[in-house]
Formats: structure tokens, sequence, C-alpha cells
């Protein structure tokens, strides 16, 4: 499922997260789940947390590191669908 670049990224009220040495843990505590991201990754989530829509974190990533721009798109659409799936983030539909 792909989800468009011109949505948002929210962290849902019933998602704990805690970041140690720069990587973090998420836990869905109604369905207790949890996901463990790597540096990048959560540098990534906190990025798409921060920004205004998927795009322009996207942007801002490719600014910021040596990647290609399809691969870039391809990590993150992959995150996002491993992260919604398992309910630790949302997407704002507007």
């Amino acid at each position: 499922m792909a989800i468009p670049f011109d949505r948002r990224v929210v962290k849902p009220p019933d998602i704990l997260m805690q970041e140690l040495e720069g990587e973090s843990v998420f836990l869905h505590l109604e369905r207790g789940q949890y996901l463990g991201l790597d540096e990048v990754a959560t540098h990534i989530w906190k990025t798409l947390i921060a920004s205004e829509s998927i795009q322009a974190a996207y942007d801002s990533l490719l600014a910021e590191y040596d990647v290609e721009a399809e691969r870039l798109r391809q990590d993150i659409q992959e995150l996002l669908e491993k992260m919604v799936e398992n309910g630790l983030v949302a997407v704002n539909t507007n």
C-alpha cells in the first residue's frame, strides 16, 4: 500500500517511544506490539513527525544524506508501511 507523500505522519497517543543512544523502541499499549528502530530509522522517524508532510521530510533527508533519491523514497515508504501496519504511526488524510 503506497502512502501518499502529501500526507502528514503523527504519533498516536497510545504509543510509547523510548530513545536510547540514538536508537528507539516503540510500544503499542493496546496491542502489546513493539518495534525497534536503528539510529538512521530513528532519525527518519523524527524528521517525519516534525515535518509538515512526508514530502517535506523526504526533501530534508535528501539534502542531508548522500543517497539516491529513489532509494530514500523507497526506504521511507517501507518504514511507514511497517509502522502503520503495526499501529505505531498514523497518516493524516488531509
